[in-house]
């Protein structure tokens, strides 16, 4: 199965690992105690202030709770120039962060910047953790601030930390399936995966991964194939229970299953497996008002080499262009971000149009939900808003009925 697919299909992708994130100035022992943490040296440590300068990530398994990500920051007290833009950029992270270790000096007062960081993660799961705790009495251990004393350089409570935040994350894990009720045991999904120039050379993208992976486990059947390769699949299975297909072949996919064969795409069954599925559809109706001058988003949780029949860059603006009729190069403007880029000013676009956010966790995609909806800017996503341009939204989004 690896040389199929590229990667260790038992392996968690990063989207779906609760996302642990250490915040504190610097040297308080935020780097000790990741390495304390995962019994790992991931982190350098230093007594030099601000000797980590760009996040740090390690993926591990936090028992009983299961998969994670912890990410550790530079220091919040960086005052030179370039420290600020490397403060903000870690600030980042509290969007994606499932739960927040905000590390103080367990023998120090609380400063004006940890009681600001303080107030602005209120809304966050967060764990005070009071580290060189060694260095004070039982007595001194008192701030009610704290939630828990440790000592990474000799190991002290780190197994009782671990427990707490494995009891914390534990609280609202939600057991989620992709497919959802779209599939029961036993049914035969097709899978339409085109293999082009755009496509990674040697393997399938994460998302077809994890549904065929899903697929396995919940003990159905996956049919993958190629468009050309539908008419004889369909042949071969006249019981096929659904089709899931990329998106930018929606409009062939359309052409060549029944109606009575329920189909769908890889985004839209993202979208809605991330809980953002009913502000994109509702988004899609604002491609109809565009008009000259007006600029769109388009924005990519991954950054990849761009072919020359990129989605994002080509084959999406080629569409809308199409489709509202502006055919001229310049009279609608095309932006373009990706990975952990996304822009701070949305007011001066009409619309964004977004992947399907699989490299993506849950909290990023709703904080940039929330962010172009405190802006008043629709947003939307590939699979959506093509299966719209194409006229064949509303049978794309019938195998989620109920859901938005």
């Amino acid at each position: 199965m690896q040389g199929i697919l590229g990667s260790d299909m038992n392996s968690t992708p990063i989207g779906e690992r609760a996302t642990i994130c250490l915040f504190g100035r610097c040297n308080v022992g935020k780097s000790s105690l990741i390495n304390a943490i995962t019994s790992q040296d991931i982190a350098i440590v230093s007594d030099i202030s601000g000797t980590t300068t760009d996040p740090v990530k390690k993926s591990m398994e936090l028992l009983p709770f299961g998969p994670v990500v912890l990410v550790d920051t530079p220091g919040l007290d960086d005052k030179s120039s370039l420290g600020n833009l490397r403060v903000e950029k870690s600030l980042e992270y509290i969007d994606r962060a499932d739960l927040i270790l905000f590390v103080v000096d367990a023998g120090s007062e609380f400063s004006d910047d940890e009681l600001e960081f303080l107030e602005k993660i209120k809304e966050k799961r967060c764990l005070v953790v009071g580290n060189k705790s060694d260095s004070i009495s039982n007595e001194e251990r008192k701030d009610e601030k704290i939630d828990i004393y440790v000592s990474a350089l000799n190991n002290i409570n780190i197994d009782k930390l671990k427990d707490k935040m494995s009891e914390v994350l534990g609280k609202e894990k939600k057991e989620k399936t992709i497919l959802g009720d779209m599939m029961k045991e036993g049914d035969i999904i097709m899978l339409v995966t085109p293999i082009d120039s755009s496509a990674p050379k040697g393997r399938l993208i994460l998302p077809q991964q994890q549904v065929i992976r899903e697929i396995l486990d919940r003990h159905g059947i996956a049919v993958v194939v190629q468009v050309d390769e539908i008419e004889a699949t369909l042949k071969k299975f006249n019981d096929i229970a659904l089709v899931v297909c990329d998106s930018q072949v929606f409009k062939e996919v359309d052409e060549l299953i029944p109606q009575s064969i329920p189909l769908t795409s890889f985004s839209i069954i993202f979208a809605n497996y991330k809980g953002a599925l009913y502000n994109l559809y509702n988004a899609t109706k604002v491609i109809d008002t565009l008009k000259e001058g007006d600029k769109i988003l388009i924005s990519e949780g991954c950054t990849h080499h761009r072919q020359c029949e990129d989605i994002g860059s080509v084959k999406i603006p080629k569409l809308v262009r199409k489709f509202t009729g502006l055919q001229d190069e310049d009279a609608l403007k095309f932006e373009l971000t990706s990975g952990g880029e996304f822009p701070k000013d949305l007011s001066v676009y009409k619309i964004i149009i977004h992947c399907g956010a699989c490299m993506l966790n849950e909290n990023q995609m709703k904080s940039r939900m929330k962010y172009a909806n405190d802006a008043d800017i629709p947003m939307t996503n590939y699979g959506i808003s093509i299966a719209y341009m194409n006229g064949i939204l509303e049978r794309a989004m019938k195998p989620l009925e109920g859901k938005f």
